[in-house]
């Protein structure tokens, strides 16, 4: 961390009355709630336009043809990609509790 960015740390965390690791801890998990609800709002969005609940739902209703291929295909790899990257974001913050 930068001396600049140190000193902003400790002048915060003397203002609030809080450890500077308290400080960074409680930081850290608001970043990472915001991103993941703003993952969610996106896996939400994609779950609604093709009535699935899962990538693997949506993979289902590829294989039996209620679902065409052809104008999803870039959906599905996108929600793949949420998904996982929603699964890592919760993971990490069970590690700050």
């Amino acid at each position: 961390m930068q001396l600049q960015d140190q000193t902003v740390l400790s002048n915060v965390a003397t203002r609030l009355h809080i450890s500077e690791s308290t400080l960074m801890r409680e930081s850290l998990r608001s970043f990472l709630e915001q991103q993941l609800r703003g993952l969610n709002a996106e896996v939400f969005i994609l779950h609604l336009r093709y009535g699935v609940s899962s990538v693997e739902d949506m993979e289902a209703r590829y294989q039996d043809g209620t679902l065409e291929e052809a104008d999803s295909w870039r959906d599905l790899q996108r929600l793949d990609r949420l998904e996982f990257q929603r699964d890592e974001l919760s993971k990490l913050l069970r590690t700050l509790q």
